[in-house]
């Protein structure tokens, strides 16, 4: 279960389809940010010692799915190069508490619906792409985006006592979805 509130539209597929290189090129900086999450947090929350592990884990795992696209991107004579970031994250980050341990529990679970939203994101793609080079790189991503989906909930869990966790993350959640209704249209995993 991916806990989100909202499936997305119809039409961002088409939309995606339209622009595969925009969609490659955001969903390289997409994989190298949750890369670089997954160490912040290591460093941010050094006592947590049950983060450390899996944090770690998912950070080279991030990088590893970072290398994989441009890889694809590199076949296709795309350029990875700077672009203009997407407000979905911080929007959805708006709902941070400011107070420990509230403000961890509230990453822990944005995280979590981050991942949530590229794992649909990436089954509707793989589902309509007719080119099989991109139709394997998102089928091949849809578990591994699933379980970082799980593993945040679980480290949220590990730390905070469920019920909080269940409370908070269907409030993150409801919140998530007011960004998704919001965001711009234009071609990226996490927009309209």
């Amino acid at each position: 279960m991916l806990h989100l509130q909202r499936e997305t539209e119809d039409g961002w597929v088409e939309r995606a389809l339209d622009a595969m290189p925009e969609i490659l090129l955001d969903h390289a900086h997409c994989e190298k940010k949750a890369a670089s999450t997954a160490v912040n947090l290591i460093f941010k929350y050094p006592q947590h010692v049950a983060l450390m592990r899996p944090l770690s884990e998912l950070a080279r795992e991030e990088l590893e799915h970072f290398e994989q696209v441009l890889t694809v991107m590199e076949s296709r004579g795309l350029e990875y190069k700077r672009q203009r970031p997407s407000p979905y994250a911080g929007k959805l980050m708006t709902i941070v508490r400011s107070t420990e341990p509230d403000r961890l529990l509230d990453t822990l679970l944005c995280c979590a619906l981050i991942e949530a939203r590229s794992c649909e994101r990436m089954k509707i793609l793989a589902a309509r792409l007719e080119d099989p080079q991109l139709e394997d790189l998102y089928t091949s991503l849809l578990a591994c985006e699933a379980r970082h989906h799980r593993m945040y909930v679980d480290l949220a869990e590990a730390i905070f006592a469920p019920s909080d966790v269940a409370v908070r993350l269907a409030e993150v959640s409801a919140h998530e979805a007011a960004v998704i209704d919001d965001a711009p249209l234009e071609p990226r995993l996490h927009n309209r």
